[in-house]
């Protein structure tokens, strides 16, 4: 077989690395770290986790869920990494992010058809290539894509702070997990007052202004906190503040709002601020953080940012395999296809690296369909009807509707995750 280039070593660059590899393909894998950084790099490790280490919910009952257990059962390499190095979160499925990365960046340098090359790439590669360069491709690179595609779009994210435990009131917070679903979160007790003048404060604080950004447009998914509290003075309360299924052993009261804190690491030193992505100057954050019972105190190992994130308009332009429809051989994988989130990344890369073998094989390619989440995704990308085209996270709501109507919501989902199972059981079945 041919050779593939893969830009980029993120999740969807990594992922579709090892999926070629296993089958055979020699694979040129180019990563600019460490000799360059983009903005949100801190580590020099393949795989990095930028905004959160939570991969989301684990529960087949929440779309995410389902995606995750269908890349389980085709093989993923993202997933068996972030099954060995998982924290302590509740329902969800959050990994220590430092070991997560050693165990990709390990599983790609030792593999015997990978050869990495550390190379900041500023063309598109005239070979079958998957473009995997992240939510953060600019200059030359970008100008190329765009040269082939038209013009990207552009959005904002941006990323939760990290405290340190050993920073924290434990005397303030307590240990709980929603409707108790075990202790693995912790949490910051809100009174009505202490609410209000919270809500207050943020909406008035100061940001860093972004000034290199065009047109900014920010992804409902990772909307700055203090965006959301502009929009009205209980949003954060119905919002990440929500105290719903959250009761505090230690008070006969229950809180008004609550800030939930998320293990960072295996050890438990490092927490996040869950729903806290932010654009306050660093200042800022300690002022008005500051004023959350518990975090009067709190030293931050990483204060919140915001960057801007590049997006093809894919519809049209790719396809339901992530490859371009005028450009065989030339696919896209990530975040910069549209799809939103870690997860949805990796599976992006697994189709494309699936349909790039395929091709070279001679094989029939696979449609995973929109009875599947994997597939359903990828039919968002490359079939989206509508006239403004925005980055998505895997929900049910893109997937075939069962046969039959099902009221009961959770039931409905189940019936829809199961049926997704059995697809994915028979296409592995199948061969792939």
């Amino acid at each position: 077989m041919s050779e593939v280039a893969i830009v980029g070593a993120g999740l969807a660059g990594c992922e579709a690395a090892y999926q070629l590899a296993e089958r055979g393909v020699k694979v040129i894998l180019y990563e600019m770290k460490p000799n360059d950084r983009q903005p949100a790099h801190k580590s020099d490790g393949f795989a990095e986790l930028v905004c959160s280490n939570s991969l989301r919910s684990d529960r087949l009952t929440n779309a995410v869920g389902l995606l995750k257990e269908e890349l389980r059962r085709l093989g993923s390499l993202v997933m068996r990494a972030a099954d060995a190095t998982r924290v302590p979160a509740g329902g969800a499925l959050a990994v220590d992010r430092a070991a997560f990365s050693q165990y990709i960046t390990d599983t790609i340098l030792t593999h015997p058809s990978i050869a990495v090359v550390t190379e900041t790439v500023t063309e598109i590669p005239d070979t079958p290539c998957i473009i995997a360069s992240g939510p953060l491709t600019d200059g030359a690179l970008l100008r190329s894509i765009e040269s082939k595609l038209g013009a990207c779009l552009h959005f904002h994210d941006a990323a939760a702070p990290i405290v340190t435990h050993e920073s924290l009131d434990m005397n303030v917070i307590f240990e709980a997990s929603r409707y108790d679903r075990g202790s693995d979160y912790l949490n910051c007790p809100m009174t009505r007052d202490e609410y209000f003048a919270f809500v207050e404060a943020i909406v008035s604080a100061e940001t860093v202004k972004p000034h290199d950004f065009e047109s900014p447009k920010v992804f409902e998914g990772c909307m700055p906190i203090e965006v959301m509290a502009k929009r009205g003075s209980m949003t954060l309360a119905y919002g990440p503040l929500k105290p719903v299924g959250l009761d505090d052993p230690r008070r006969s009261e229950a809180p008004f709002a609550v800030v939930q804190l998320r293990r960072e690491n295996a050890e438990g030193t490092l927490y996040n601020l869950v729903g806290f992505q932010t654009n306050l100057k660093f200042s800022e954050q300690r002022r008005v953080f500051g004023m959350i019972p518990g975090l009067s105190a709190a030293e931050y190992m990483r204060y919140g940012v915001m960057h801007r994130n590049s997006f093809i308009s894919s519809p049209g332009k790719l396809n339901s395999s992530y490859e371009c429809v005028d450009i065989p051989m030339l696919f896209f994988a990530g975040q910069i296809t549209g799809v939103e989130g870690y997860v949805e990344s990796a599976s992006s890369g697994f189709v494309a690296a699936l349909a790039a073998h395929r091709r070279l094989s001679g094989a029939p390619e696979i449609d995973f369909g929109q009875r599947t989440a994997i597939g359903a995704l990828a039919h968002y990308i490359s079939g989206y009807a509508g006239r403004d085209f925005q980055p998505m996270n895997i929900n049910y709501g893109i997937m075939t509707p069962p046969d039959i109507r099902i009221r009961n919501k959770q039931a409905r989902y189940s019936a829809i995750a199961e049926r997704a199972l059995k697809t994915i059981d028979d296409i592995v079945a199948n061969g792939l």
